[in-house]
């Protein structure tokens, strides 16, 4: 299971209103869609226009001192994510309960903050639940909370941060030879499973049939069927390492889609640096725990895996997929 995208440029051929609008046609048609070629027709330049903005929101973050970044992260990914909305929900957007963020953050003590255990809270309306439901079929997330810590741990590109910083790995990567995956053995103990045990556990979790195979000694092997949304969790693709890897954690948010975390995690960083200045100075100044380099090196991965994200979601090989 390789990847196309490499870098904004993969998005080019987006940036065509005859493309664009023959790609929207063929994904409404795909839904069954009532005026396919209606709507295509109609939707092309919102949908361009879209990943445009997106596109130079990210540009900017990039060459933007860290206290913006946040803001200008999380816009960026709003946009690509309406971009996401327009190829499944034509109509987008009917109502103006859908504009909203969809989550809202705890009010902050001022003394003894930790990022780490701040939360946000889903709310029923607003485009964090629009999207759970529409791109990944997630529904009744209303009332649930994240903390900060708990989403960063499904971030699979931070695992040696963790390990660095607190003593533990969050993640174990995943040998890939050709179709086949393979998983050291000591991934049950971390789950505390005998091996049939997790091979229940795993197939039940996996959003793609899985099969598993004769492992060695030391390893756990399987395959994975591939389907149209072509997302292969529990596994999550390591960005940095350029290769698959298995939460050590199992709950909670074990099957949430990574472009749901990095919205959570933007947005509650987004609203730190727009509303809570003192503290946000402070630990860019100070660096005095632990929470700068997880936020200072999530920010970094996020400025590039957010569009690897998108573009996952959007990539033309799977409208062909059946």
């Amino acid at each position: 299971m390789r990847f196309s995208y490499r870098d904004w440029n993969s998005f080019s051929f987006f940036f065509s209103a005859e493309y664009s609008q023959t790609y929207l046609k063929k994904s409404y048609g795909r839904l069954d869609i009532e005026s396919p070629a209606q709507k295509s027709y109609e939707n092309c330049y919102p949908f361009m226009y879209y990943l445009e903005h997106g596109k130079l929101y990210y540009e900017q973050a990039a060459l933007s001192p860290l206290p913006l970044q946040p803001i200008l992260l999380y816009y960026g990914l709003v946009h690509l994510i309406k971009a996401c909305i327009l190829t499944v929900q034509p109509d987008y957007p009917e109502t103006t309960s859908v504009l909203a963020h969809g989550v809202s953050a705890r009010k902050r003590k001022k003394q003894h903050y930790s990022f780490f255990e701040d939360e946000v809270k889903f709310q029923k309306h607003g485009l964090f639940p629009f999207m759970a439901e529409k791109l990944f079929h997630m529904k009744q997330l209303e009332g649930e909370k994240a903390s900060m810590g708990e989403l960063l741990q499904h971030i699979p590109e931070l695992s040696s941060l963790f390990s660095r910083l607190i003593g533990k790995h969050t993640f174990l990567k995943a040998k890939q030879k050709d179709s086949v995956f393979i998983l050291p053995r000591c991934i049950l103990d971390s789950y505390h499973m005998t091996e049939s045990r997790f091979q229940t556990f795993y197939s039940a979790k996996s959003r793609m049939p899985v099969s598993f195979l004769e492992g060695g000694e030391d390893n756990l092997a399987f395959t994975l069927e591939k389907r149209n949304d072509g997302d292969p969790l529990p596994l999550r693709y390591n960005l940095n390492d350029d290769c698959f890897a298995i939460p050590l954690s199992k709950e909670p948010f074990l099957l949430m889609p990574e472009l749901l975390h990095h919205y959570l995690l933007l947005y509650n960083l987004g609203m730190i640096a727009r509303y809570e200045t003192e503290w946000w100075s402070e630990l860019i100044k100070t660096m005095s725990n632990d929470d700068f380099p997880f936020i200072q090196s999530f920010l970094d991965i996020s400025l590039r895996k957010g569009p690897f994200l998108i573009y996952q979601f959007l990539d033309p090989d799977r409208l062909s997929r059946t």
